[in-house]
């Protein structure tokens, strides 16, 4: 029998090379480059306070329905301010808008550790915390996210959009490690506080962009922009099937099948460990989407997007439910983080859709919207999660969470069969 030819060093290296995440944006884009570097710093400080709070509250009162609370406590006011964030992102400048949430976030953390250093340990304080968070994240995320198609070419959001999830990754993925470790060795403000400074970095990236008016305003030259109407982004959802499609998947995904409320309670009980374990549980999906972004290379050669985020969800259900029924840690991290893989190709994806099929005029709405989905879809999947738990065991939580984020995937596309042949090239909402 002959001998396989062995590929070609050269060849080896455009596989790699094609492999690994695009960083084109990065390279042509300075204002791309900056929010981008800032975005993934002050994302590890969220994720630290985000851990920090979970552990807080459940070291105060040892029920995993309060710290589901804490998702619950987030998701009213991410809702209300959400929608209408994204409304005003489409009305005003959208830097401006960005620095202010931002700042507001930065004061937030700044306020948590000043609480944890006194020793007030009353919950209602975190939750009332938690809530103005919301807020000041719903009227950032939508005006910072509005921002990219005007600062990369269309041809490249793909590639932007495997970017913006490799930043997140990174602070998902370091942020609870981080942490777990600042907690175990310091305390819960000394994670709050390198939240608040980590924010400095975002406001600096904000502050170095020109004036963001959307270009249906900037055209019109009209001192008084018009009204923001939440409305407006609702109405031109109902007849946009693909679009509806992509919320709706998300939602499926992350409000039964987000296991995070679940994660203080298992690494106690199940795996008998502490708060470094439940750093390891949290970033564990983290660390596997942070691998499935920077090996995000193909996604610009893919055109079926809707399959993909079909696929991807379904993929994330079933791994989530193989994570309830495993009894070894290494067994649970590898679950979660094959979940995490899966939901960076959905996010990518979904990221794409909208924003390919969405006019400029229309994007801080839709962004508002998408911010609500990505940001209150796990939050409510906590109190779903948390609730359950409470009710049964968090073993049968997360195994039946998994399962019916399953089903409710493929009832929607059964609702939506539509959008198994949205076609990138042809992009219809």
């Amino acid at each position: 029998m002959g001998l396989v030819p062995a590929p070609a060093p050269g060849r080896l290296r455009k596989l790699a090379g094609s492999a690994l995440a695009d960083i084109t944006p990065l390279r042509t884009s300075a204002h791309f480059r900056r929010i981008w570097f800032g975005q993934s710093v002050s994302s590890i400080g969220q994720q630290m306070t985000a851990l920090a709070i979970s552990v807080q509250v459940y070291a105060l009162t040892k029920s995993t329905f309060a710290t589901g609370l804490v998702g619950l406590c987030s998701l009213v006011p991410l809702v209300a301010f959400g929608l209408y964030g994204g409304a005003i992102a489409d009305t005003m400048d959208r830097r401006r808008l960005g620095l202010f949430g931002a700042t507001g976030l930065a004061i937030l953390s700044t306020g948590l550790a000043v609480q944890a250093f006194f020793g007030v340990h009353q919950v209602a304080v975190l939750y009332a915390v938690v809530a103005l968070q919301a807020v000041c994240f719903a009227l950032n995320a939508p005006a910072r996210a509005s921002m990219v198609p005007r600062l990369v070419p269309a041809e490249q959001l793909p590639a932007a959009n495997a970017l913006s999830t490799v930043s997140m990754n990174l602070g998902l993925t370091v942020g609870p490690m981080l942490g777990g470790l600042l907690i175990g060795v310091w305390s819960y403000q000394a994670a709050y506080l390198v939240d608040a400074v980590a924010f400095g970095a975002s406001l600096y990236a904000m502050w170095r962009l020109p004036s963001m008016r959307p270009e249906t305003v900037a055209h019109t030259g009209d001192a008084r922009p018009p009204r923001p109407s939440v409305l407006d982004g609702l109405r031109f959802l109902r007849d946009r099937p693909n679009l509806r499609m992509s919320f709706l998947a998300d939602l499926a995904a992350m409000v039964f099948g987000m296991p995070r409320a679940l994660f203080p309670a298992l690494a106690a009980v199940l795996y008998h460990g502490n708060a470094g374990t439940v750093g390891l549980l949290a970033a564990a999906p983290a660390v596997g989407a942070l691998l499935g972004a920077l090996f995000s290379g193909w996604v610009s050669r893919i055109n079926r997007h809707g399959v993909a985020v079909i696929l991807a969800v379904l993929v994330w259900g079933l791994s989530i439910a193989g994570f309830g029924l495993a009894r070894h840690l290494w067994l649970g991290l590898l679950l979660l983080a094959i979940a995490g893989a899966a939901d960076t190709v959905s996010m990518i994806f979904r990221n794409t859709i909208m924003q390919a099929a969405a006019p400029d005029g229309m994007r801080g709405r839709l962004q508002g919207v998408f911010t609500v989905v990505v940001a209150g879809g796990p939050r409510l999947g906590d109190f779903e999660s948390g609730t359950v738990a409470q009710l049964t065991t968090p073993t049968f939580s997360a195994v039946s969470g998994g399962i019916a984020c399953v089903a409710a995937m493929l009832l929607l596309v059964l609702r939506y069969p539509s959008f198994l042949r949205y076609d990138n090239r042809a992009p219809t909402p």
